[in-house]
């Protein structure tokens, strides 16, 4: 299937590892133009020489200017930007029953200020070419809060209702905002998690994955170029009817429909 994104501009946040590595290289495969960005500027480097027609961007998201310098760093150097990915590391892990002010408002520093500030610089553009795709890489606890995440099943869940109410704002203008919702996919977050619950519960990290394997109907934890595929299609132009939906790339994890 031709995607229809050969020569499109696409700026994919936290790129330098991860998801949104997976989803820059899907990108770059269909003949996008793609700004890998993240704060460590010589793998940022690294990682767009090995790509065709990428381009590094350095940049701190969090900081008070990164989504503005992101947008006008990657415009300068491939244009207008008509692809979007939102991404971000995740909070600390944490139980509900002690989040404090602070958690709340970290969740959304974190996850929601950074997404709103990229989306800000980039909307208007896209609604005036009528073209634009918004995709954010989310999580399976906007749908089943995940134990232990309670931050960030917050955060996530603030800039998933903030995105649903703009896909139907800006449908007519032919822009779409999706997000991509990963479960057990084998990232470096995911290791890092399943650790941290090795060592909470004092057990061996084989066990929690075993534990983890036996919820997940496929029996396996995904692989980052099948998530990336998937982001890439949400990003194309045979999706241009897919707007406002929370698609899980999660090998049958949650159940619910």
């Amino acid at each position: 299937m031709d995607l229809g994104i050969a020569g499109k501009t696409a700026l994919v946040a936290a790129s330098t590892g991860g998801l949104g590595l997976a989803v820059a290289r899907a990108l770059a495969a269909e003949g996008a133009r793609v700004a890998i960005t993240g704060r460590r500027r010589e793998l940022a480097e690294k990682i767009a020489a090995q790509l065709p027609g990428a381009v590094a961007v350095e940049v701190d998201l969090s900081a008070p200017d990164g989504a503005a310098s992101a947008v006008e760093r990657t415009e300068e150097l491939l244009g207008p930007v008509d692809i979007l990915v939102l991404n971000g590391p995740g909070p600390k892990p944490g139980a509900a029953a002690s989040m404090d002010a602070g958690d709340f408002t970290a969740a959304l520093d974190l996850l929601v200020r950074p997404h709103h500030g990229l989306i800000s610089k980039v909307l208007p553009g896209m609604r005036e070419r009528r073209w634009g795709r918004v995709l954010a890489i989310g999580s399976s606890g906007v749908v089943a809060p995940l134990p232990n995440l309670a931050v960030s099943n917050t955060g996530r869940a603030a800039l998933a209702a903030y995105l649903k109410t703009l896909a139907a704002e800006v449908a007519l203008d032919s822009v779409t905002v999706n997000l991509l919702l990963p479960g057990r996919i084998a990232t470096d977050r995911v290791a890092e998690l399943d650790h941290a619950a090795a060592k909470r519960r004092g057990v061996t990290v084989t066990d929690i994955e075993r534990e983890s394997l036996k919820t997940i109907p496929v029996r396996r934890y995904g692989n980052p170029e099948e998530f990336g595929a998937t982001a890439a299609f949400l990003c194309s132009a045979p999706a241009s009817y897919v707007t406002g939906v929370a698609l899980r790339c999660d090998g049958g994890l949650i159940r619910s429909l």
